[in-house]
């Protein structure tokens, strides 16, 4: 009950401040915001780095969830390019603040965040699951299905009802599928980089053209000469473990066949030539 009524309280006394002071409630610069409270400096430094502040500047109405610097760690840890998307995660496309959340429905919602517009986001990844318990404490987490609901809600920061509201979280907002998912696009980047290798098949043609005119020249057999057909690399690791096939062995026989016979008749005409000068 007392954390709600301390951020309804100060959510009133931001209101009419705002009220007195803005004449143009849509007009706001988030980083000027946050700026009046060094608390935020690594969260607003992460905003201007990944070019997020223009995105929520431009916004007629959002919601930021911020952390302070030391829970900022748990972002700046993150690779680079994973930074924006978990930032992201913490921008709400509506203006909520407690009061508003007060209201929800069941006590319990999925909200839309600037992740969700990005088409990046999958399996509920750009949704903030809100949620608030039997002790009126608003808590967050990420919408991906089994994620924890850790992140409770501190303060309200800044509100320009109804067009801005910045509130502070307890702990940042990871999905937990978001940095194995750019994994997921490195082993991808992998698979095409594997592709210049098919520029060695020229190269593999020419040694393949080699051996076939070396083994006509030596009467090897030609059947021997699949084990360097590039057609073999071509058509994938199927092909490339496929156990040989028992016809070469059948064909070399078929090879000797001929000279056996040859040897054999003449055996047989001299052994008959010998029998008919002893018989005589």
């Amino acid at each position: 009950m007392a954390p709600l009524r301390a951020a309804t309280a100060t959510l009133l006394l931001l209101t009419l401040a705002s009220s007195a002071t803005a004449t143009t409630p849509a007009n706001f610069n988030i980083t000027e915001v946050l700026s009046e409270s060094p608390e935020f400096s690594t969260f607003n430094s992460l905003l201007s780095k990944t070019n997020l502040v223009e995105e929520i500047n431009d916004r007629q109405t959002i919601t930021v969830l911020v952390v302070d610097n030391s829970a900022a760690s748990a972002i700046t840890s993150l690779p680079a390019d994973t930074q924006k998307n978990v930032l992201a995660v913490h921008i709400l496309l509506d203006y909520y603040d407690p009061m508003k959340l007060d209201t929800i429905e069941k006590k319990t919602a999925l909200l839309t965040t600037l992740f969700q517009t990005t088409g990046a986001a999958t399996n509920r990844m750009g949704l903030v699951n809100y949620t608030q318990g039997a002790d009126e404490q608003m808590a967050f987490g990420s919408g991906e299905p089994g994620a924890r609901i850790s992140s409770q809600l501190v303060k309200v920061v800044d509100c320009r009802p109804y067009h801005l509201s910045v509130m502070q979280i307890s702990a940042a907002i990871i999905p937990p599928s978001i940095a194995s998912s750019h994994k997921g696009s490195g082993s991808q980047d992998e698979a095409y980089g594997s592709s210049p290798k098919k520029a060695d098949a020229p190269e593999a043609s020419a040694r393949t053209t080699e051996t076939q005119v070396q083994a006509l020249e030596s009467s090897d057999d030609a059947s021997a000469l699949d084990e360097n057909d590039p057609s073999l690399a071509v058509h994938g690791p199927a092909a490339m473990d496929a156990p040989a096939s028992p016809q070469p062995p059948k064909s070399a026989d078929a090879a000797k066949a001929p000279a056996a016979v040859v040897v054999c008749t003449s055996v047989g005409l001299m052994g008959l030539v010998m029998s008919m000068i002893l018989n005589s």
